[in-house]
């Protein structure tokens, strides 16, 4: 939580394809925030971000787991450059009418996540050509004083009610508390990476491995 009220949240994935990929990640902002409700973060300078998140914890022993469309004329959405993505923020799913033609999202999504219908969205396209994919960054105004994750799985435009997790979630609290659990290890980070980590706190990581519910994480 970067502050009450508003959360920042970085993703990062390791995929090979052939083809253009897009990644779409649905956020539980406060509803009625505008088309404006989110801020890309480049991290382009911080390709290995995760990995050295994970070297901060390599020697703890870790045995977690832990389970209606726009008017005809409206405006496209705007398409922000973020490193080696271009990304848009969709404020609801009838919004999603307004994405460039660059994107293209299946609706199978709203149909199987009845909450979704009042989230707003994160969307990622590659760009064309080889990448060495960066974290995917931005901060939101979260309805709600948990941590979200999106964990939810949805490959191939194809719903399934469970899936295989394989997850590292680090996280912070505003107010810098901790979890006291035993699915919980706890370090000092050493960077910021562009104000996304507070070096003054503990940052925790809990994981998620194996078959389980194909659901989002709240923390």
């Amino acid at each position: 939580m970067r502050e009450p009220g508003v959360q920042t949240l970085v993703y990062s994935m390791s995929l090979e394809s052939k083809i253009d990929v897009a990644m779409v990640l649905p956020l539980p902002v406060v509803p009625g925030s505008g088309e404006d409700a989110a801020t890309f973060i480049d991290l382009s300078k911080h390709h290995t971000m995760f990995q050295e998140l994970e070297a901060l914890f390599d020697d703890v022993p870790t045995n977690g787991m832990w389970r209606g469309g726009p008017a005809p004329q409206a405006k496209k959405l705007i398409v922000h450059d973020v490193g080696a993505f271009i990304a848009s923020y969709v404020p609801t799913p009838a919004d999603f009418e307004r994405l460039d033609e660059r994107f293209r999202m299946p609706k199978v999504l709203f149909e199987a996540v009845p909450a979704y219908a009042d989230y707003g969205f994160a969307v990622f396209q590659l760009k064309p050509g080889k990448q060495q994919i960066q974290p995917m960054a931005f901060t939101f105004p979260t309805r709600d004083s948990r941590l979200f994750f999106p964990t939810v799985h949805l490959h191939h435009g194809k719903w399934h009610d469970t899936a295989k997790f394989d997850h590292a979630l680090y996280y912070q609290r505003a107010g810098h508390s901790t979890d006291d659990r035993d699915d919980v290890s706890v370090m000092q980070p050493t960077k910021s990476y562009e104000g996304t980590v507070d070096t003054g706190a503990k940052i925790q990581r809990r994981t998620i491995k194996g078959v389980s519910e194909n659901a989002d994480t709240w923390i």
